[in-house]
């Protein structure tokens, strides 16, 4: 099973992180974190490394929801979305597959919840 779903696309990076970023906003999703990967490694290790942006994503009742019915879901959140650039000169964007990631948890309560958080970032990708 992929652990997440993803789209190439041909366009610019900082459009493509633009299009996400509304493709997200759009299906209820506030962006709380943006780690720009590369830069990060270049401060810290000095090393050049591609485009690479990690958008943290949380719809909020969602979360609420998710916390309710298991306490240490904290650890999987937030929904992360990836936005890279590819050896083929295009720009990839990944989201989380919810469902992949709470297989591990025995919880009937929390399967309701990451169900429709997945079609959520499913529909994310879609709509780029």
């Amino acid at each position: 099973m992929k652990y997440y779903f993803s789209k190439k696309l041909d366009t610019g990076f900082d459009d493509a992180l633009e299009k996400t970023t509304e493709a997200m906003k759009s299906e209820g999703f506030g962006v709380l974190t943006e780690i720009n990967v590369n830069e990060t490694l270049k401060k810290k290790l000095d090393v050049d490394f591609r485009k690479y942006r990690i958008l943290g994503g949380c719809i909020p009742q969602m979360a609420h929801q998710a916390l309710q019915a298991e306490d240490k879901i904290g650890t999987m959140l937030p929904c992360n979305f990836v936005v890279q650039e590819t050896g083929d000169g295009k720009i990839e964007v990944a989201g989380v597959d919810p469902m992949a990631s709470m297989q591990a948890i025995e919880n009937k309560d929390l399967e309701k919840v990451a169900g429709e958080v997945n079609q959520r970032v499913q529909n994310v990708i879609n709509k780029l």
